[in-house]
């Protein structure tokens, strides 16, 4: 650990001490805004996290956590859980998968890229599929990107293609499948002008086909496998904005779990399955949600359901999806190079570290958290649980998840005495946030809120120090609103429901027996984001951060 010729050993911060215990707490989809009958949090019994924001102003505060603040191109783009666990262990604003696509995309390095270039082998006599997301809702895609991409492929030589399609309604709007499907149908329209035998393959809704994540349940990759690579679903169609409307207009159907579909010809016959010698890339630039999908593709041995037909192919990721992993072994767009993470730099300097959450969000405290990097820097300083999630349920159905878990085995790790750092990430916000169930996402709330009393508790009992924040928001706002900060209404008169993030700030909440008098926020960073929680984190272990992480939300008065 540690790279040769630089320098890990972090300077004694003047005035706070070292050897503390610090509880690390981030209430995943915990945002703050205005207090309605939409904004869970305001609505849940949350006594704990009521108490941090009234305790002791000069120690709770907000900070940005969406758009340039986590690297993303535009104050636009709503937070996410992966760039927010970056900036919170890494301390920096690295560019994130969006931002780095945009760059290649408008220079044209994507298509001079190994990756690229591998893939167009199979342009001269096979297909050029591509699987992923189709929404704006920037999060793991964005379909202007998908667009460009289809206008370069077919510039490079690509004469056959063909998009197997992920509808979304999670990270925007419930029903905007329809209008989505219509824009790449003209693209692709423009393509078959041109010569080039382009269209639409196969679909299914994000939630029920392909987009799993943690292998928290495999059925949803065999899904979009059977789809995609077999042409075998139990809908055909024989256009996919048809597909879509129609399977919307069956009872409870929504976007996120549309059943999985394919496109036939005159003859009955799938448009696209995905044969020997095809290319395939998976566009999504987010990773969590793709991993699965990249082992099936790529892995020789994969066991975890019978692909029935494993065809050859040359398969490219729009970027690496895994590090440690090499997931998949080409890809498009090269990852943000994140070094340096404040994990790394405390296991160095002699922080013994925990860190916990459920299948869920696990690799949110721990690879996201490292910079993208699995498994531990120093296995006998680290020690990482994994709780496993339910699956097979949507999260409203058991709201309250994992959370007296995760807090119950930080509480352990905490009274032990065995580290100087515990954290965790409480998920209930987010996950149940986007099921779009106002009153599952209340119990929700609860949940999380008695969940940190159980770590604040343990803190208090050794007389540390706790930082409770969050990585972006989500249950706070639960309804679509207009410019006037007004809910929008559907053509029955219902509120359109918000299942996404948001562009709101999160709070940051530190205190303990164990933090010196005279410890407060500082108020000459007003702007200040997720990424300056590192910094100010290292302080509380008694270290100078390095003097190129973001600053320290903390100063220390003489009293």
């Amino acid at each position: 650990m540690g790279s040769s010729g630089f320098d890990w050993k972090l300077p004694d911060h003047p005035k706070l001490p070292k050897g503390k215990v610090i509880g690390l707490i981030v209430l995943d989809g915990w945002g703050e805004a205005n207090a309605d009958q939409y904004n869970c949090i305001h609505v849940a019994e949350t006594p704990v996290m009521d108490s941090l924001k009234k305790g002791a102003p000069e120690r709770w505060r907000l900070v940005r956590a969406h758009g340039t603040a986590v690297g993303l191109p535009t104050e636009d783009d709503m937070g996410n859980s992966e760039v927010g666990h970056n900036a919170l262990g890494a301390g920096r604003i690295f560019a994130q998968g969006a931002k780095l696509v945009d760059a290649a995309l408008a220079s044209g390095k994507i298509f001079e890229g190994e990756g690229f270039k591998y893939v167009k082998e199979s342009f001269e006599t096979n297909t050029l599929h591509l699987i992923g997301l189709m929404s704006d809702g920037g999060v793991h895609s964005r379909l202007d990107q998908l667009l460009l991409l289809l206008k370069g492929a077919s510039e490079q030589g690509a004469k056959k293609i063909r998009v197997h399609i992920l509808t979304d309604g999670r990270d925007v709007l419930d029903g905007s499948s329809v209008g989505f499907a219509e824009i790449l149908e003209n693209d692709l329209a423009k393509l078959r002008e041109k010569g080039v035998d382009a269209q639409i393959a196969s679909g299914g809704g994000r939630m029920y086909v392909t987009m799993d994540r943690y292998e928290n349940d495999w059925s949803v990759v065999k899904r979009g496998w059977d789809a995609q690579v077999l042409g075998e679903a139990p809908y055909k169609f024989k256009n996919a904005v048809e597909a879509i409307k129609t399977l919307r207009a069956e009872p409870n159907a929504n976007d996120q779990y549309l059943p999985p579909f394919v496109i036939v010809d005159d003859s009955g016959k799938p448009v696209g399955p995905i044969v020997d010698g095809d290319a395939v890339v998976t566009f999504n630039f987010r990773a969590d949600r793709m991993v699965m999908i990249a082992k099936a593709l790529e892995y020789a041995d994969f066991d975890k359901f019978d692909r029935v037909r494993v065809p050859k192919i040359r398969y490219a990721g729009m970027l690496q999806y895994d590090g440690e992993l090499k997931l998949p072994s080409h890809y498009l767009v090269e990852p943000p190079e994140i070094d340096r993470t404040s994990g790394e730099y405390l296991t160095y300097n002699g922080v013994r570290t925990f860190a916990c959450s459920e299948t869920v969000k696990f690799g949110h405290v721990t690879f996201f958290w490292n910079g993208n990097r699995s498994g531990y820097f120093n296995d006998k300083m680290e020690e990482y649980v994994e709780i496993p999630s339910d699956s097979g349920i949507t999260f409203n159905v058991r709201p309250k998840m994992k959370a007296v878990e995760i807090a119950e085995k930080a509480r352990d790790a905490i009274l032990s005495g065995k580290f100087e750092q515990v954290r965790v990430n409480l998920p209930n916000g987010d996950m149940v946030g986007h099921t779009g169930d106002i009153e599952a996402t209340i119990v929700a709330c609860k949940a999380a809120d008695e969940a940190v009393k159980i770590i604040l508790d343990a803190i208090e009992k050794v007389g540390g120090i706790y930082v409770v924040t969050a990585d972006h928001g989500n249950a706070e706002d639960m309804v679509k609103r207009n410019k006037t900060g007004q809910p929008l209404l559907d053509k029955s008169g219902n509120i359109q429901i918000l299942t996404s993030h948001t562009l709101q700030p999160v709070p940051i909440a530190i205190g303990g027996p164990g933090l010196v008098p005279g410890v407060r926020f500082r108020k000459d960073l007003p702007s200040g984001g997720l990424a300056n929680v590192a910094a100010t984190v290292m302080n509380l272990h008694g270290f100078q951060a390095p003097s190129d992480y973001e600053p320290s939300l903390i100063e220390v008065v003489d009293n």
